[in-house]
């Protein structure tokens, strides 16, 4: 399996996903289950293609990442569907796996077989891709905290609520688990659990932003609009721990993290 052979499994996969979210609107739960599942499918056999190709897990440059982000947008919308029957979810999910996909299709990073030393651990592909599905679920929730705070017209209410903490609460404790992979990882590859590296600072951060909201709302349902606010600005959070950190002139020559620039 080639990069090249990427858009004849992506277009479709979206295709298939852009069919489950038009079932879903249409609430019609079988087919969007089976062309979701199919999207799915199509996606990973891509994945799993490149991973035998490559003789490595393909997880390597930010290209690779967004490939497992994009596959686990609509895992965690099915998810949600699944359970709470939204319909939009799906819809939304599609269209952000679609964008990083495009960006994929469009400027791919370079994939080759060579990894570093560092990267050549077991606990180097569960780490990140715990990561993409604890990613994922938590962008389910912004998506969710999104919708709340600018398109809904009537007031939020508890069941809304409960749908923003349970996808935190996974979302967290997946989030938990690859830190702690990634400690175990860096103690294998560098000799010690935690350094404050700058991505590891942001990592931390990220993981204390969503346990002070799951904080705020244990303590208390009143404050809902401003919970849903650091909800979002956990995700901005997010954002900079994955990809924003290899901006930060702080980082360049100094993170061991910057090698997922490929």
């Amino acid at each position: 399996m080639t990069w090249d052979s990427f858009i004849f499994f992506a277009i479709p996969a979206l295709l298939l996903w852009a069919g489950g979210a038009w079932t879903a609107w249409k609430k019609r739960p079988l087919p969007t289950y089976l062309l979701t599942a199919a999207g799915l499918l199509v996606y990973f056999a891509f994945i799993l293609g490149l991973w035998m190709s490559l003789e490595r897990p393909p997880l390597r440059t930010m290209g690779e990442t967004r490939l497992w982000y994009a596959f686990f947008l609509p895992t965690a919308g099915l998810i949600v569907y699944s359970r709470w029957r939204y319909p939009w979810i799906l819809a939304f999910s599609t269209v952000l796996a679609g964008v990083f996909t495009t960006v994929n299709i469009v400027n791919p990073d370079i994939h080759n077989k060579t990894l570093m030393p560092a990267l050549q651990s077991p606990w180097f592909a569960p780490h990140v891709i715990v990561y993409m599905f604890a990613y994922a679920v938590l962008g389910a929730a912004a998506l969710m905290s999104a919708y709340l705070l600018w398109f809904k017209k009537s007031p939020i209410n508890e069941h809304e609520m409960d749908i923003c903490d349970n996808l935190v609460q996974v979302g967290w404790a997946f989030m938990t688990v690859g830190i702690l992979f990634g400690a175990l990882w860096a103690k294998e590859a560098w000799g010690h659990y935690w350094a404050w590296d700058p991505k590891e600072t942001w990592a931390a951060a990220t993981w204390f932003a969503y346990l002070a909201y799951i904080h705020v709302r244990i303590r208390s349902d009143r404050y809902r609009r401003a919970a849903l606010w650091g909800l979002f600005i956990s995700f901005i959070l997010l954002q900079m721990c994955w990809w924003g950190i290899n901006y930060l002139p702080s980082a360049q020559g100094v993170s061991v993290h910057t090698y997922s620039l490929g």
